[in-house]
């Protein structure tokens, strides 16, 4: 699923999953996910607020993580799009999304695509 990033005046303020992917992917009896994150791997608790008016993620790691790809050029201009890939039960890594304007030599751990990617669960 491809999730972005949301931010506001003091910067970024979390991960925007949208309705429909909490309603697909997030089950609301499941208070907590992991996030694989390069090679650290955390747990975000999910509010309640989540499945009902507010689809983000807000936690510390998550921003800081984020804001370093930022730094380093590796995330697209907010908001940015991320790859959000299962990778086990109630857990997903996050891969950013660089545009193809982004330039040929920037290290790409994802590229956009005119085609239709999918996966299942």
């Amino acid at each position: 699923m491809v999730v972005r990033t949301r931010s506001g005046r003091l910067g970024m303020t979390g991960l925007h999953i949208g309705y429909g992917n909490v309603q697909q992917f997030f089950p609301p009896d499941v208070p907590a996910i992991e996030l694989e994150l390069d090679h650290l791997r955390i747990v975000c608790t999910l509010e309640p607020e989540f499945w009902e008016s507010d689809p983000e993620i807000h936690d510390e790691r998550l921003l800081a993580w984020l804001e370093s790809k930022e730094g380093t050029g590796k995330l697209a201009p907010r908001p940015a799009p991320l790859a959000m890939i299962p990778a086990g039960e109630h857990a997903f890594r996050l891969l950013p999304i660089l545009s193809p304007m982004q330039g040929p030599d920037v290290d790409k751990e994802v590229e956009m695509t005119k085609y239709a990617v999918g996966f299942s669960a």
